[in-house]
């Protein structure tokens, strides 16, 4: 009979796990899980999309991309896609990418491309850059990428585009890394994977909160009706997410999840470059209006709680020799690792991820808030100085 009974210690830990465990099943059954949802609801007939293709301009901002542009810009030119102009601003490179782009002009009639002025001062050079290519760009519709960017098949313009309601103003899309070897690339991944989750499933909730430039689109007359990116001209970066959670609302924004609409990305090679975009998009997400940020705080704390009530209860019970109480906290993190691992899995496979995340699971999962933190401590000791414009 003692194995039956629980005292105040006992009670105390399993009440606050299982509590925990909702939070946790509200955000992955409410949020985390809404790609898969609305990939269903597509399947179903669910999602209706416009069957006009208007002309489109395609925006690139590249610096010392080189090799980058030689290896993934043709696969944008070749998109099968009626109209669409492709403009690529050429940053103050050193590299052959003017030599590149000459050549490719030569072979693609709707490539076009330009350069920001060496001496320009005072302004986030790629927010410039975007700004010189959204004003020389033609078409209303302006679908932005980056130079290290694939599309995953030629079909990515005409998905993008069957969004383009009356009513839509913003598209947002998902980009992930291709499959690397090594520890680094894995988190990379799982990182990105994980960001994806949150922000197209606030998104999807009629909620959007921020977007990748890696992948996405918005109305020309939307920039500047919002007077571009001047409300952020202080940051280096922003020209993405902040420009996006100032503008975006439910009632104007979609997202598109078909996997062929996907944007692939190489590898990062190094940490240091990993860091300091995980660092510069730290700087600016402190601006962000709305409570999405708070709320994912929340589920960062929850989490981080859970896995240590977790340890703990385990320790307690296993120096009392209680082991009911051993099992039942063992049942409740199964129950919430196989929901997490279904949901982030399942997605990740209609995603177009080649890497699936079952036994390195609780590692990231447990890591991605702790290294969350490392980078923005190392951001308070660098200074906010370090991420203005210069």
């Amino acid at each position: 009979m003692e194995a039956l009974t629980f005292n105040n210690t006992d009670l105390i830990l399993l009440s606050v796990s299982g509590a925990l465990l909702i939070i946790q099943a509200i955000y992955y059954f409410g949020l985390y899980n809404r790609i898969h949802i609305n990939n269903r609801a597509f399947k179903r007939g669910d999602v209706h999309f416009t069957q006009e293709l208007p002309p489109l301009s395609v925006i690139i901002s590249a610096r010392n991309d080189s090799e980058n542009l030689r290896k993934f810009l043709p696969a944008i030119l070749e998109q099968d896609y009626p109209d669409f102009e492709v403009i690529v601003i050429n940053d103050g490179s050193t590299d052959e990418s003017e030599t590149l782009l000459n050549s490719l002009e030569d072979k693609y009639h709707h490539l076009y491309h330009s350069f920001t002025p060496e001496d320009s001062k005072y302004i986030s050079r790629k927010k410039l850059a975007l700004t010189l290519a959204i004003k020389a760009s033609k078409h209303n519709w302006l679908v932005l990428t980056e130079a290290n960017c694939q599309p995953a098949s030629n079909q990515w313009l005409r998905l993008m585009a069957r969004n383009f309601t009356s009513r839509t103003e913003v598209v947002l899309g998902y980009s992930g890394y291709e499959a690397g070897k090594g520890w680094l690339h894995r988190r990379v991944a799982f990182d990105s994977l994980f960001t994806s989750l949150s922000y197209l499933g606030w998104a999807l909730a009629g909620k959007p909160y921020m977007g990748l430039g890696r992948n996405m689109a918005y109305r020309k007359e939307l920039f500047f009706n919002n007077k571009g990116f001047s409300a952020h001209l202080n940051l280096q970066r922003g020209d993405d997410d902040l420009f996006i959670n100032q503008v975006a609302k439910g009632s104007n924004t979609r997202v598109e999840t078909d996997v062929n609409a996907t944007m692939r990305m190489q590898p990062i090679e190094y940490y240091k470059d990993w860091k300091e975009e995980r660092v510069s998009y730290m700087a600016t997400s402190r601006y962000y209006k709305g409570v999405q940020e708070s709320s994912l705080k929340l589920e960062t704390t929850t989490r981080l709680l859970f896995h240590l009530l977790f340890v703990a209860t385990l320790v307690v019970s296993v120096l009392s020799f209680h082991w009911l109480v051993f099992g039942i906290a063992f049942i409740i993190w199964a129950l919430r690792y196989t929901m997490q691992a279904i949901i982030i899995n399942k997605t990740a496979t209609e995603m177009g991820e080649k890497r699936h995340y079952y036994f390195i699971l609780p590692i990231f999962d447990f890591l991605l808030p702790i290294q969350s933190l490392g980078f923005k401590l190392y951001r308070l000791y660098r200074g906010k100085s370090d991420f203005m414009r210069r």
